[in-house]
Parts: structure tokens; sequence; C-alpha cells
């Protein structure tokens, strides 16, 4: 198919993906869908891998969990997260792909 051969996307679904890469723009919550993409973990273990105090590292996960992107389960005094959006997936596969050096 060409590309002049796609229909035009709905403002409506154009403003929620303006929404979801706004908040995907930034190296952090990026390392974190990278971690999270691959297995699931810990807050303790995100914010160690991405060098922040656990504090922080919970508002970028829920902030990423409010939008649909993770889902947080809680066991015991941890809250473990995952990735449990198709469209995250989608997301980091296409950072892999097209804007990493080669």
């Amino acid at each position: 198919m060409k590309m002049n051969e796609h229909k035009p996307i709905p403002d409506e679904e154009l403003s929620r993906a303006a929404e979801c890469l706004k908040l995907m723009a930034h190296p952090v919550r990026l390392r974190m869908a990278d971690l999270l993409t691959r297995q699931t973990l810990p807050v303790s273990e995100v914010a160690e891998a991405c060098a922040l105090p656990p504090s922080q590292a919970c508002g970028h996960l829920r902030q990423m969990q409010r939008h649909g992107l993770l889902v947080g389960e809680r066991r015991g005094r941890q809250v473990f997260y995952r990735a449990s959006s198709p469209r995250l997936l989608h997301l980091m596969e296409c950072l892999r792909k097209n804007c990493m050096k080669k």
C-alpha cells in the first residue's frame, strides 16, 4: 500500500497520540519503558536502574500507569510494574529500529 492510500488519521486519534508522545518524550520514562517492556520489576529496581530516588521513580511510573501504558501490582510492601499496552511495546520497537545508531 502506498503512503497516499492511507486514510487520514482522525483528529481525536492524533490528539491521543500527541499526549502519549509528550508523556514519553523524557529520557527517564524511555529508560523505564525499555526496562519494563522486557521484564516486570519492583519500583526499587527501576529507580536504581534509572539512578533516581524511589519517590521520583514512583512519580514517573504512576504517570505512565495513568496513561494506560503500565500496570502496577502490589506484592507485600513492594509494587511491581510491567508494560501493559501494545502501544508501549510498539513505540519501543519503533525506537529500537529507527533511533538507535547502527
